[in-house]
């Protein structure tokens, strides 16, 4: 028989040993759900999370974006991590393998999905502005200013955004203002042009930056897939050291813009105006597309030639000739289909 001290002292131990039990068994249950995945309503589920979004929204925008888990559980885990406040703003996603855990590390982490929108080189600044309409989940604060307003925006201090945006990929987080990537773009073809401009041959005949990057747009629209654009600046440069006009045909198709069918005929050549450049010497007003770093380095530092023409054998390569002879001679054969 069983004293009644003996039995007292065995409750006793009991009522002790009973929390530390089921606090065993909850902390087990918190961790096995901590490294389960997450069930989700469909395959993925994404989320942006604003800035100043507080840890019990987040929980809850998880939910709603088809987390099928309780709100409160996700919250108690950010709270209880003590990494609530270190959740950071921005795009994220998450696939039928996420576990808590993970989920709190990529936000913690800022591990984002992103977004890109490519800007391809040679492309003006309407195909840009189109590009930027039409790339997803970007907030449009530029569509509703005019290029006046846009460039005050952007801090472009020139009167005309066509050439100022490097061509290049751009990430960004979902629901991110335009105007973010505008200026990114803004300030790499800064950086790039300001590169270009002190790598300049010592007898350039160009006078600023602005000239380098007029000229690099041409050399852009005017090189095959073939060609050296370095080549091709050179034919530029040696014109304008002796006043020669470009006579380039994509400035002169920039000059008409909309009203270009894909035909660019003999009238539009003699239709004077501030991009043709077969009436005009010099540069055009402004530059006429998005140039490439290559580009910019081939119009700072040109190939050593003397050559005045050049005309393209449609393979994606060109003929460059020294004089007006020469150059006839490979228009006829390689325009014209005559052998010489």
């Amino acid at each position: 028989m069983v004293s009644p001290a003996k039995g007292s002292r065995r409750w006793w131990w009991l009522a002790l040993a009973l929390p530390v039990l089921l606090a065993a068994l909850g902390w087990a249950a918190v961790q096995a759900w901590l490294d389960r995945p997450l069930p989700l309503a469909h395959a993925s589920a994404e989320l942006s999370i604003e800035p100043g979004d507080t840890p019990r929204a987040v929980a809850e925008a998880w939910v709603r974006a088809g987390v099928q888990s309780h709100p409160e559980w996700l919250y108690q885990w950010f709270r209880w991590s003590g990494l609530a406040r270190r959740i950071r703003a921005g795009s994220y996603e998450i696939d039928a393998g996420t576990t808590p855990r993970q989920l709190l590390d990529k936000m913690v982490q800022g591990d984002e999905t992103l977004a890109r929108l490519l800007l391809v080189e040679g492309w003006t600044w309407r195909q840009f502005r189109q590009a930027l309409a039409a790339a997803p989940n970007l907030k449009p604060a530029a569509a509703a200013l005019d290029d006046a307003a846009l460039r005050a925006a952007v801090g472009i201090e020139a009167a005309s955004a066509e050439g100022r945006f490097f061509p290049d990929t751009y990430a960004y987080s979902r629901g991110v203002s335009d105007l973010a990537v505008l200026k990114r773009a803004h300030a790499a073809m800064q950086r790039q042009l300001a590169e270009a401009w002190s790598q300049r041959s010592p007898d350039t005949p160009l006078k600023s930056p602005d000239d380098l990057l007029i000229l690099a747009s041409i050399v852009e629209k005017e090189t095959g897939p073939k060609d050296d654009p370095r080549q091709i600046a050179a034919v530029f440069v040696n014109r304008l050291r002796i006043g020669m006009p470009l006579q380039s045909d994509p400035t002169v198709i920039y000059g008409l813009g909309e009203a270009f069918d894909g035909n660019l005929r003999k009238r539009d050549l003699l239709a004077d105006g501030p991009y043709n450049s077969y009436t005009r010497a010099g540069l055009p007003p402004t530059p006429i597309a998005m140039p490439s770093r290559a580009a910019l380095l081939a119009a700072a530092q040109p190939a050593p030639s003397r050559a005045l023409y050049f005309v393209a054998r449609g393979d994606g390569s060109s003929v460059f000739s020294d004089n007006l002879a020469d150059h006839n001679r490979a228009v006829n054969q390689y325009q014209r289909g005559r052998r010489p």
